[in-house]
């Protein structure tokens, strides 16, 4: 009896045994995989609360970039320059004139002079020398102010009363050529162009004050005139040189300018009610 319950002990001893070479040979292994591990809830609001200047260090560099692209022109400035042409528009007379055998229409001298002052003073012509009777001797030399379709010597159509060629009008943003006021400002904008250009050309010319702006005028006619290569040739001293058309340009806008002048005194002096007839410097026009 005294071996009644060996058995009974072997197996418990056994199975002892075998639990306990179980639990050494997990920990020689290392630990087991678990599950998704728990976040407490302060350790999420800890990221949550620097998520923000993470997302800031990320951005930064990004904002940068953008910041350095020029912002473009708000619609605003596109708008206030549309409702100021379209006052102007309202306020422009229009009458009869005779060119060649043709009667034609065309702004009165009134009408002619307010947008001329109205484009020099937007594109800032001061700023480069000239003024609304350069705008209006231009275009009286491109179209004596009547509005029309002309013609390059290489076919080109010349477009409006300041007489765009139609890439010409593009790379200005001219919308529309036939427009008389848009066309008119924009021609302007082009002449202030012009003026750098020709101040450029004749930077190293000794020459007095009168002589330097009229070389400057005569570089204004040159670049609207001509293309770039035909401009590249006038170095400021051999006008005389150039195509006769370009030569009567430089005639034409000259006695615009003057026509301008006076007729900006006459209209004042009307003002004032002295009701004399607006005389013109017309027939000092040359042809073409």
């Amino acid at each position: 009896m005294k071996f009644a319950h060996l058995p009974i002990y072997c197996a418990v001893g056994g199975f002892c045994t075998v639990g306990l070479v179980c639990l050494v040979a997990r920990d020689l292994r290392g630990p087991r995989p678990v599950g998704p591990k728990l976040i407490e809830p302060a350790a999420v609001m800890a990221q949550a609360e620097q998520r923000p200047a993470m997302m800031k260090s990320r951005m930064l560099p990004i904002m940068a970039e953008i910041a350095s692209v020029p912002t473009p022109a708000p619609v605003l400035a596109r708008s206030s320059v549309d409702g100021h042409y379209e006052q102007l528009r309202i306020n422009v007379r229009w009458v009869q004139t005779r060119l060649g055998t043709g009667q034609f229409a065309t702004p009165d001298y009134h009408s002619r002079l307010l947008l001329a002052k109205s484009a020099a003073h937007r594109a800032g012509l001061a700023e480069v020398g000239l003024g609304y009777h350069d705008v209006y001797g231009i275009i009286t030399a491109e179209t004596s102010w009547v509005p029309r379709l002309g013609q390059s010597k290489n076919g080109t159509p010349n477009l409006g009363i300041a007489q765009f060629e139609p890439a010409t009008a593009r790379l200005l943003g001219l919308r529309n050529p036939n427009d008389l006021v848009e066309s008119i400002h924009v021609a302007a904008v082009h002449m202030k162009e012009a003026a750098l250009w020709s101040a450029s050309r004749i930077e190293g010319l000794r020459l007095s004050p009168g002589e330097r702006a009229a070389k400057l005028r005569e570089g204004v006619s040159i670049y609207y005139n001509l293309s770039s290569r035909g401009r590249a040739v006038w170095n400021g001293r051999n006008t005389a040189r150039l195509p006769i058309e370009t030569q009567r340009h430089i005639a034409n806008a000259r006695i615009g300018a003057r026509e301008a002048a006076l007729l900006d005194g006459q209209l004042r002096a009307m003002r004032y009610g002295q009701g004399r007839p607006v005389m013109t410097a017309s027939a000092l026009r040359t042809g073409g």
